[in-house]
């Protein structure tokens, strides 16, 4: 269970508590570990944890030993890696039982001297001069059912293992460039976005994941983060967008030269702390809230459309919404069909509150959002592009598509205020531009009761098509 709470409300602080353990438990601290103690019982909250691998037997030829590692912590200084080893059948087992943020009780585990060189390469930093090893024959691997237990050391999970004013601004990265390439550093920002996960077969025929997540802070308002492992990408994939605040501890920094910018990649190193319980923190959510109240992130997609990569035919995209229920964004080379620019300009351009983004008649004095935070204050009111076209290809048409905001811009190439001041005549001008050309357009598709056709479709960028990509692409399509 992941401790991530919806509006940032966060736990008091207890970076001077001390930690005590319930005599009837008997459980060992971590820092009373050592190699003489046998039979211990170590209780603590999961704060780290990579997939399970296997690697070839040396003492069974042709069979494989498999093994995953986590990270435990039982006090604010106080944390552990714990390794599992065993068959398939008993480490897969045995992973799925229990994930980042979780609570457990290690029974019977072999406490065992760390090598130092290995621990430096490979896992998170630990004060411990020790590490513990679970086997299936000697170990056992328990979720906390103390619910008083569970009470004093689920908080540590809001704890960086750093120190929370060690860390690098998404500007001090971005300025220091290159110099950082290869650097294992600390990261504290917000969270932007979370993209959709890749899958892809590795050389040796194994499968693999990628996800991509979108940070921003008071000095970048877009930074990329990459997730390689099963465990850390399910874990940001119930992150809330603009909502959460990481301390990302030993983050590879590495320059990205097909993108020209530098980005940070979660490894087997990291340790990243969910909505830390810091100042530091704090500070920055509040940051975060004034840049979503002033519009200073409204530029920014909430998926980078260069991380899209599936191409659909209409009809594909339809049946996909169809099958599965769930949001996606996809690529699809259609035709703009229907474009009323040149309609009534209450049916291009609408206004906003500029708090809750409620849509408002020309002539309010008021937001009629009972929920909106200016409630009682003077209306601010923003204008923008509020469009809904319709995409069609050979298969098919997707209508009632929302053009809207920062991509209606970009589209159309002017602005609000610039398209105001335009003639019918130089409107319909601009539609023709775009109707019945065939463009490359960008979408985030989602299920909806409300709409006739169950779906609806937002259009995150579009621009006219290559003819060479189209033929490229259109010509891989099964139809």
């Amino acid at each position: 269970m992941y401790s991530q709470p919806s509006v940032f409300p966060f736990v008091t602080v207890i970076s001077g508590m001390e930690m005590t353990f319930s005599a009837k438990q008997n459980y060992t601290p971590i820092s009373a570990l050592n190699t003489n103690i046998t039979h211990a019982k170590v209780v603590g909250v999961i704060i780290g944890k990579t997939d399970s691998r296997g690697f070839p037997d040396r003492k069974n030829a042709g069979s494989e030993r498999f093994t995953f590692s986590f990270t435990i912590k039982d006090s604010p200084e106080d944390l552990i890696n714990v390794s599992a080893w065993g068959n398939e059948e008993y480490i897969q087992g045995l992973s799925s039982r229990f994930q980042i943020g979780d609570s457990v009780v290690i029974e019977n585990p072999l406490v065992v001297t760390k090598d130092y060189e290995k621990e430096e390469r490979f896992s998170p930093l630990t004060p411990s001069n020790y590490r513990l090893l679970v086997t299936e024959t000697h170990s056992a691997i328990k979720i906390c059912s103390d619910l008083e237990t569970e009470a004093r050391i689920l908080p540590l999970f809001h704890m960086p293992i750093k120190d929370p004013r060690d860390f690098y601004s998404l500007g001090d990265i971005a300025a220091n460039g290159q110099r950082l390439d290869g650097s294992i550093i600390n990261i504290q920002a917000a969270v932007q976005s979370v993209g959709e996960e890749k899958f892809f077969t590795k050389s040796d025929g194994r499968k693999g994941q990628r996800l991509e997540i979108r940070l921003f802070d008071d000095t970048e308002t877009s930074f990329p983060l990459v997730c390689w492992d099963k465990e850390i990408i399910r874990m940001v994939q119930t992150l809330t967008p603009r909502g959460t605040v990481l301390f990302i501890a030993d983050a590879r920094i590495t320059f990205d030269s097909y993108r020209n910018c530098m980005i940070a990649t979660v490894t087997s190193k990291t340790i990243i702390t969910l909505n830390p319980d810091t100042a530091e923190a704090n500070q920055l959510y509040t940051c975060a809230r004034e840049l979503l109240e002033t519009g200073g992130l409204d530029d920014q997609e909430i998926l980078p459309v260069d991380s899209i990569s599936d191409v659909l035919t209409v009809n594909q995209l339809k049946a996909r919404v169809r099958e599965h229920g769930n949001a996606f964004h996809c690529i699809t080379y259609g035709f703009i069909s229907t474009l009323e620019l040149d309609s009534s300009i209450s049916k291009v351009i609408r206004n906003r509150c500029a708090k809750c983004k409620f849509q408002i008649s020309e002539d309010s004095q008021t937001c009629s959002n009972a929920a909106c935070p200016s409630q009682g204050q003077q209306l601010q009111v923003t204008t923008g592009f509020d469009l809904l076209v319709d995409i069609s290809d050979h298969t098919g048409t997707l209508q009632t598509c929302s053009l809207a905001s920062t991509v209606a811009e970009k589209t159309l190439g002017c602005k609000t205020e610039e398209f105001l001041c335009l003639s019918e005549s130089q409107r319909t001008d601009m539609k023709w531009k775009f109707l019945l050309e065939r463009c490359k357009i960008y979408l985030k598709a989602f299920p909806s009761a409300k709409a006739s056709s169950g779906m609806r479709a937002s259009i995150l960028s579009c621009a006219l098509a290559d003819p060479v990509d189209v033929k490229q692409n259109l010509a891989s399509l099964v139809v």
